[in-house]
């Protein structure tokens, strides 16, 4: 009989959460028991798994118990605390927040891109930002055949990486603007979103850089390289699922579109779509039920001779979140790490 794992999903109802549940189910993870886990006025409520019901219960100590991964989707300041105490439980944690990223001790990691990270985790491990996760997973079989120097990115995020507030946020907004033809006020973020596109995610820092785009540059170095140089500008736009991104790569050795377009048909997790002349070409609304990362629009920067840029678009809550997540936990127990 195969063997069967305790697996708890701490934040379970939230979009992530929801996510991560029904991600375990769809890759068939083999878990004997699940443990839904969310604040305590959401106890007594029922997740559907397997096509039963697990009732949901406190994220607190002692919930771990038994458990031996616990995925979590709780925000940074409940991993700070609860992580901690799923490891002294007895639970490898798999950590969706931003907390634990730039911790030396805990590996942050894609599997397509640094699985091997995983070797040395001593409890906690991070999964990345979701702008950084498509990214990097695009540019790693650039960066193994040609050496990436330097990386300028744009990035168009869906509502969504804000979670259930940005997308009902977004809904109530643009149906002001279809009725009365203006928003009364901004839902979620500094100006109205419907109809529009904000050059700002998270909180500004030094420089004149939000956080989100220092978290591409400080994640990229962390998980690929650390004398790869990366200048982000992250964007918010009116979409519910599916970040975007422009990437401008610069590499050492000089490689042609056409091998890049090559080695990414043939990576794994990624799928090309880079058709021109028939106008194919990925958008966000192709996301809506992939699970992979999708490039197109490859072609070689004519200003200067090592250059290529692509466009990639992916799932934000799958790749971005839930799925990255359950392949880390997917890929401890081929490691035999769990």
């Amino acid at each position: 009989m195969a063997k069967t794992y305790t697996v708890a999903v701490v934040g379970a109802l939230g979009v992530v959460g929801t996510e991560m549940i029904s991600t375990l189910e769809r890759r068939s993870f083999p878990v004997g028991t699940l443990v839904p886990l969310d604040v305590a006025s959401q106890v007594g409520k029922q997740v559907t798994f397997q096509r039963k019901e697990w009732e949901v219960q406190e994220a607190k100590k002692g919930a771990f118990t038994g458990v031996d991964i616990a995925i979590f989707s709780a925000g940074g300041d409940a991993s700070k605390v609860l992580a901690p105490v799923a490891v002294e439980e007895g639970a490898i944690v798999v950590d969706n927040s931003s907390h634990w990223r730039m911790d030396p001790d805990c590996p942050l990691v894609v599997p397509e891109v640094n699985p091997q990270d995983l070797d040395w985790h001593k409890g906690i491990i991070a999964n990345p930002n979701c702008s950084t996760t498509q990214m990097l997973v695009a540019l790693k079989p650039i960066h193994d055949a040609a050496k990436i120097k330097r990386v300028v990115v744009s990035t168009y995020q869906a509502v969504s990486g804000s979670g259930q507030k940005g997308i009902l946020g977004l809904d109530e907004e643009a149906r002001e603007m279809l009725r009365d033809g203006k928003v009364s006020a901004p839902r979620v973020y500094n100006q109205q979103i419907a109809f529009n596109a904000i050059p700002h995610i998270d909180v500004f820092e030094e420089a004149g850089y939000t956080k989100e785009e220092y978290k591409m540059v400080n994640e990229t170095k962390k998980m690929l390289s650390p004398d790869i140089e990366v200048s982000a500008t992250c964007v918010r736009i009116p979409v519910w699922y599916g970040h975007s991104e422009s990437i401008n790569i610069e590499t050492e050795k000089k490689i042609s579109a056409d091998e890049v377009r090559d080695m990414l048909s043939r990576a794994e997790g990624i799928k090309v779509i880079d058709n021109p002349a028939q106008e194919e070409y990925p958008t966000p609304f192709m996301s809506n039920d992939e699970d992979l990362t999708m490039v197109g629009r490859i072609r070689e920067d004519l200003t200067i001779e090592t250059g290529i840029n692509l466009w990639c678009v992916s799932n934000n809550v799958r790749k971005g979140a839930a799925l990255n997540a359950v392949q880390i936990a997917e890929t401890l127990i081929k490691r035999n790490l769990v």
